[in-house]
């Protein structure tokens, strides 16, 4: 392997030591990956192998005040154990996690045979039947947590929820919106008072890779007991997004989204897939807004007109919240065609 190596921080150090993953007193280096702005993500050889260091941090790499608990990684390593026993191959192995220094160890996935669906779809690679597979492996997942009476107690994780999620993509968007804020807070609460199955909280396409033998989920840092319907509202926000980073791909991007709500409603068992559905369908354009006027705005979403595209639709489908996936379809199709 040839990299640029780093000494890892002497958090991680300690983290690794306390797994049994390095020895006490051996310098370990690796090297430091670009991507997401929660956690420091190395990579390096230990012992067992090419394995990626996280480490949880207090407060996020972006521009407006973002804090965090850092025991959420905690949570995400139980997700990732949970995900693996449900469909093997989705997951990366998990190697170790230590809570002291907020550090989880995971099997180091080469690139090369393991792109980024986000990098897919960049490139107009836009399967629905991929799409499908990440719906219905999501739904599997979910549908066997509500199976073990012990995983809610395992996600205890309100707090981090809503101070990773909820806090700065809704309420954030309601003091963008003030006219908006009463329905945005409704969504608030009736997402963080539903509690019925696990949730990953990050599915994004950035966070899924095209793995071998299929999807392959990362980053499950705001697991927690709540609301499933988060999980698909904040991917399928993702998927209407993507029309504005490549409008050629629309048709594709949209066929996705269909493909990707259809496959997951389907495998829902734990309750009624109408009602799932219409928490989904009125979370949505709550979260499609938070992407420009939140405290995550999406990076590639740059351009005035743009986000005015995404305010239109979000605020007008907020004020009258819809039941079905396929009206906020149909109400986002409208709007690019327009």
């Amino acid at each position: 392997m040839t990299m640029a190596t780093q000494e890892l921080p002497n958090d991680m150090v300690r983290g690794l030591v306390a797994m049994k993953l390095a020895a006490p007193g051996v310098r370990v280096s690796g090297e430091p990956l670009a991507g997401g702005v929660a956690s420091d993500i190395w990579r390096a050889v230990l012992p067992v192998g090419e394995v990626c260091v996280k480490r949880a941090l207090p407060k996020l790499k972006v521009a407006a005040e973002w804090h965090v608990p850092t025991e959420r990684n905690i949570y995400e390593a139980r997700w990732l154990r949970l995900a693996a026993s449900v469909v093997p191959g989705a997951v990366p192995e998990v190697l170790g996690q230590d809570a002291e220094t907020g550090t989880l160890v995971i099997r180091y996935l080469p690139p090369e045979d393991h792109p980024v669906w986000k990098t897919r779809l960049l490139e107009g690679d836009a399967d629905p039947a991929f799409a499908a597979e990440v719906g219905r492996r999501l739904a599997c997942i979910q549908s066997a947590s509500t199976c073990d009476p012990s995983v809610p107690e395992q996600f205890p994780a309100t707090a981090i929820f809503l101070a990773i999620r909820l806090d700065p993509y809704l309420l954030a968007t309601g003091e963008a919106h003030p006219d908006l804020g009463m329905q945005l807070k409704a969504l608030v609460h009736i997402t963080s008072t539903t509690r019925v199955a696990l949730v990953h909280g990050d599915v994004s396409p950035k966070n899924i890779l095209c793995g071998p033998q299929g999807p392959m989920f990362l980053d499950a840092e705001c697991a927690w007991w709540g609301d499933p319907a988060f999980d698909i509202a904040f991917c399928l926000k993702h998927l209407m997004l993507k029309c504005l980073w490549k409008p050629d791909s629309e048709p594709d991007y949209l066929a996705c989204f269909t493909a990707l709500g259809e496959a997951y409603l389907a495998g829902a068992t734990w309750e009624p897939a109408d009602r799932l559905e219409a928490r989904a369908a009125a979370l949505l354009p709550g979260l499609f807004l938070a992407r420009v006027d939140g405290k995550s705005p999406v990076e590639y979403v740059t351009d005035e007109a743009a986000k005015e595209k995404v305010r239109r639709v979000g605020r007008a489908l907020i004020a009258r919240p819809p039941r079905r996936l396929a009206d906020v379809r149909l109400a986002w199709e409208k709007e690019l065609r327009a």
